[in-house]
């Protein structure tokens, strides 16, 4: 049996695990093993980024600057715009951000009517003062009960002919569109050094007495992803251990740490409000000068 290289989370990842904890029950199946994480969900342990995760930000992007320049022609209209990614939001985000939308509701962030509520109250003070449109991105499973219609009819309950609300359910556009050169050249690096590895790993493992490759190591089943600016393989094993299988989630998402910069940008009192009493060891008032210097730098920047 030829060494395995595989790709796509949901298959690969667990195939990979299932198929190397099978070891020793089957001998065919002590083969050296790498998986190369490819889906745009990006919802990948031991990984940073995954392959297409970077088109597909392009493509939502793409399609939200066309919906913001339908809304120059309109007056005091809410776009609320449904992202894919299963339970994973970093698309939501990640696109909201690099869009300019106000907010993006998603699974790993949890929120409930009243936040909801809070939005609307947003988008009327940001109305009083000219703007004329707002865009929320929501991730498609971001909450079974508030879903994408919930939250438009919430939105045009509490609007109460101050705005109108409109959806956009992206759909599966998000999956189609020439790769960017980052997941092309990031494939074909990932692709190459997946290769070598799997050659060292054989000849590491070859049993020239018998003409064999006995790979049982949990080194020899591994996930080829970024981590920093290194290329990292690591053991499945070790992963699953990192793995939340039923929302097919890692345990740790270095992106999380971008919202509080999205809600800054949204201009969100409460954000700055809940952020200083995370820590009760900081001066309170040295915080609001911090947080009056981010917004100038974030505002220059932008």
């Amino acid at each position: 049996m030829p060494p395995l290289r595989s790709t796509n989370f949901q298959k690969a990842y667990n195939s990979c695990l299932v198929l190397s904890r099978a070891r020793k029950h089957f001998p065919a199946l002590r083969i050296p093993m790498t998986v190369i994480p490819c889906t745009i969900s990006n919802n990948v342990p031991g990984t940073s980024l995954s392959l297409g995760s970077d088109t597909a930000v392009n493509e939502i992007c793409g399609m939200i600057d066309k919906i913001k320049q339908s809304a120059t022609g309109t007056k005091k209209r809410v776009f609320i715009i449904e992202t894919m990614g299963g339970y994973c939001g970093y698309l939501a985000t990640v696109s909201a951000l690099a869009s300019g939308a106000d907010n993006a509701y998603i699974f790993e962030d949890k929120f409930d009517v009243q936040d909801i509520i809070e939005d609307v109250t947003v988008i009327a003070e940001k109305m009083k003062k000219g703007v004329q449109r707002y865009l929320i991105v929501r991730n498609e499973f971001a909450n079974k009960h508030y879903t994408t219609e919930f939250v438009q009819q919430l939105f045009s309950e509490e609007g109460k002919g101050e705005f109108t609300t409109r959806i956009n359910v992206l759909g599966h556009a998000q999956q189609g569109g020439s790769p960017t050169p980052f997941d092309r050249n990031m494939a074909t690096k990932l692709s190459a050094r997946a290769l070598e590895y799997l050659v060292t790993q054989i000849k590491a493992c070859y049993d020239p007495s018998n003409k064999m490759v006995y790979a049982e190591g949990d080194d020899t089943a591994t996930l080829l992803g970024l981590t920093g600016r290194r290329v990292v393989f690591s053991p499945v094993e070790e992963l699953a251990r990192e793995t939340d299988f039923t929302h097919r989630l890692p345990n740790h998402q270095w992106w999380l740490k971008l919202r509080p910069l999205l809600r800054l940008l949204a201009k969100h009192a409460s954000t700055y409000q809940t952020e200083a009493q995370d820590d009760e060891d900081i001066d309170k008032h040295q915080i609001v000068k911090n947080y009056r210097k981010i917004c100038t730098v974030v505002t220059i920047t932008w």
